[in-house]
This record gives C-alpha cells, structure tokens and sequence, in this order.
C-alpha cells in the first residue's frame, strides 16, 4: 500500500461562475490524494488508483482518510436498509419533533436487531449461502425475528374489541394543522 498527497491545491475554475451564476467562484484549497495498492486480497484483476480529494480546517491524516473511504459502504447500505425497510423516510410527519422521535425509533429498530443477530436461527432463502451466526445481514435477522417476538413476548395489552367510533362532539372543530416550510437546495 502507498499513499501519497499534494496539498494547497485548488480545482480549475474557469467558467465555474456562469455555470452557478456568480461572478467569481469561492476558490476551495485541498489535498489530492493518491492510493496505489501492489497486490489485492483476491487478485481477479489487476488494481486500480485511486484519487481521493480532501478540503477541511486540519490536516489530512493520509492512513484514516483512505480507510474511511473503503468503510462508506457499509454506511450506505445501512442508510438504504433504514429508507427501504424500516421505513425512515416513509411517514409524513408535521412537526420537526416527530421527525425526531421517528429517526430515533428507527435507530432503536436497528439496534435490536443487531442485537438479536446472535439468537435467531437463519432463515435464508434458497439461493443464499448458510452463514455462521454473527455474520447475520440485518435482513436474515428481520426474516427470523417473529419467531423471537413469539418466544419473548410482548408488554402491549391485547387488543380492544373494535367497533364504531363515537367521533368528535357536534360542533367541535380540530382547526387548520401548523405548516413548516419545506427546505429546499439552492439550484
């Protein structure tokens, strides 16, 4: 593994200003940074460069950056499972608290079932290779996560007989709902 750096640099930026509609760009100084790598762990094609840019207040620690960079998969296929699965991005809430509280239950959903990795038999499809217990992907886990909540339970009270609602009392209204502004990117 070698890693090399130029720092103070800057990207071009000629007609940058028209293009964002401004007539000078901020001028941003950086470090580019290279990572050659001799050998891979599995050669099954000959290894790439790869060229990496960092701008921030201090200085580039070159061993972190390169491997905060192979670690960004992880994050974002974390981020897609909360989206696509645990529904973070799902309900349309009115109050910025509630966003809060929702992200904060998501996490929570999360954890449990990183937690419950080591306790759920794997229930793989077909297609899927068996693995060993601590290797669970969050959505083995969620497929053999019933089965848990059959064993442990649940604090929640059964069910109240359903029936029709006696609805709000005549003449009451619930007024308008509060509406906060959307944020939007600057174009």
């Amino acid at each position: 593994m070698r890693v090399r750096a130029w720092s103070g640099l800057h990207p071009k930026t000629r007609r940058i200003g028209e293009r964002y509609g401004c007539k000078r760009a901020p001028v941003v100084r950086g470090t580019v940074v290279l990572v050659e790598v001799g050998k891979l762990p599995r050669q099954t094609r000959k290894p790439k460069k790869l060229w990496l840019w960092w701008s921030g207040q201090s200085e580039v620690d070159l061993d972190l950056i390169w491997r905060a960079y192979c670690r960004r998969f992880d994050l974002e296929h974390t981020i897609r499972f909360m989206k696509q699965v645990l529904g973070w991005t799902t309900p349309r809430v009115r109050h910025p608290e509630q966003a809060d509280r929702w992200t904060w239950l998501v996490l929570a959903a999360y954890v449990q079932l990183r937690l419950a990795r080591a306790i759920v038999a794997d229930a793989r499809l077909p297609w899927e290779r068996p693995q060993r217990p601590r290797r669970f992907t969050p959505t083995r886990v969620l497929r053999g996560f019933a089965t848990l909540l059959a064993v442990v339970g649940t604090p929640a009270k059964p069910p109240k007989p359903c029936g029709r609602s006696p609805g709000r009392p005549k003449g009451s209204r619930s007024g308008a709902a509060k509406r906060y502004p959307a944020l939007k990117m600057a174009a």
